[in-house]
């Protein structure tokens, strides 16, 4: 009897995480209890990636687009910010050092994997950067036919050469996507995992980190124009390079 009901309550205790696991993805919002850094879940689904007939004026590395599916994951809700990264580091790198709320910058890919590490060892969670698919699907709610990460004008979506009187702003001072993402278009480059293949989506080859030496970067910056800020646009930095415009946006690990 004793065994019985111990088989019963554990049964129920997995049903409850089960559950408890399910409303937390389908409620949308995670926070970091040692950073405060806030995740947005972004259900899974296919897109066509790339250039594709609602947009123009794209970069031939856009094309052509393609179908990708990518599975339901955790986003930041902003981009990586100094405060965040003072906690976990111990020093700040950027350029624009104005707050804790501006985004991180000034610091090179291979520095954005030692944060990432770093944070990952504090035990919460573990985290990682985002794919290149993820991070272009998420900001366009989900593989909607969006050009930029939200509806509204690019004014009110972007911190961009038009209005950021070139400097970084405070992260979330713009308007979301409908995912409830903020800054996926201008403030800062975001970095990707990916090394970057100009004809990787002509080929479909992924990229052999020996042959090639650039990693992905997405969302444009403070200091681009507004074609630089669209969702499917492409850029690609040195992982041992840094620049004032140049940040990142973590992907919790479940």
């Amino acid at each position: 009897m004793r065994m019985y009901l111990l088989v019963i309550t554990t049964c129920a205790l997995l049903l409850a995480l089960s559950h408890s696991i399910q409303a937390e993805e389908e409620g949308g919002e995670w926070a970091d209890p040692i950073t405060g850094m806030e995740f947005v879940w972004v259900p899974g689904g296919c897109f066509e990636m790339g250039c594709g007939n609602w947009t123009s004026h794209c970069f031939e590395d856009e094309y052509p687009a393609h179908e990708v599916c990518v599975d339901g994951f955790w986003l930041g809700k902003h981009e990586v910010t100094q405060g965040q990264w003072q906690q976990v580091m111990g020093f700040n790198p950027s350029y624009f050092a104005l707050g804790n709320d501006y985004p991180v910058e000034s610091v090179s890919w291979n520095e954005a994997a030692a944060f990432v590490a770093a944070f990952s060892d504090l035990g919460e969670a573990g985290y990682r950067l985002p794919s290149e698919a993820e991070w272009e699907y998420a900001c366009r709610s989900g593989g909607q036919p969006e050009m930029f990460a939200g509806a509204g004008e690019v004014d009110e979506l972007a911190w961009h050469h038009g209005n950021s009187e070139r400097s970084t702003h405070p992260v979330g001072t713009k308007a979301p996507n409908s995912l409830g993402l903020y800054d996926m278009s201008g403030n800062v480059w975001e970095f990707c995992q990916d090394w970057y293949a100009a004809d990787a989506y002509l080929t479909g080859i992924i990229p052999d980190p020996e042959v090639w030496s650039m990693r992905v970067a997405r969302g444009g910056s403070f200091r681009g124009d507004s074609s630089t800020l669209r969702c499917a646009v492409r850029n690609r930095f040195r992982p041992d390079n840094t620049y004032s415009y140049l940040g990142l946006r973590l992907v919790r690990v479940p």
